[in-house]
């Protein structure tokens, strides 16, 4: 029987674009594939309560620089090879600003066009948990 964890994936948004994270080598899943900002729920903690803490973290920017655009339907995502089931809660924040610093989760930034997401190699359905929280046709 698969683990089962709940995970939050914030998707960043400045000027149209959206901030990928390329996963640094002292994370323990999904090594150098790129992702949004995102981490573990912890016990009753509220999904968007972690959604902040985790840009907070990963980028340095506070909660006045994020406005929440759009909350997505939980996305199941299963990891056969790891044994878990990952319950994806995905977010959309407008930004205030592209200037961001990166922690040790993360080893670079890129700001993309949302429609080049696909062409990235990523953590898995991180593309499904992007449809989920998109406002535009």
């Amino acid at each position: 029987m698969a683990d089962s964890r709940h995970v939050v994936t914030s998707f960043l948004r400045y000027k149209g674009r959206i901030l990928l994270l390329q996963r640094s080598s002292h994370v323990g899943t999904y090594q150098g594939r790129w992702a949004g900002c995102s981490g573990y729920i912890e016990g009753n903690e509220d999904a968007i309560d972690r959604a902040l803490i985790e840009i907070q973290e990963e980028t340095r920017l506070s909660k006045e620089d994020v406005k929440l655009i759009r909350t997505g339907q939980p996305l199941e995502v299963i990891d056969k090879d790891k044994g878990i089931i990952w319950i994806v809660h995905p977010f959309l924040f407008e930004i205030s600003t592209d200037e961001i610093q990166l922690d040790w989760e993360h080893k670079k930034h890129k700001w993309i066009d949302p429609q080049d997401l696909s062409k990235f190699e990523t953590v898995p359905k991180l593309f499904e948990a992007y449809e989920q929280v998109k406002d535009y046709p």
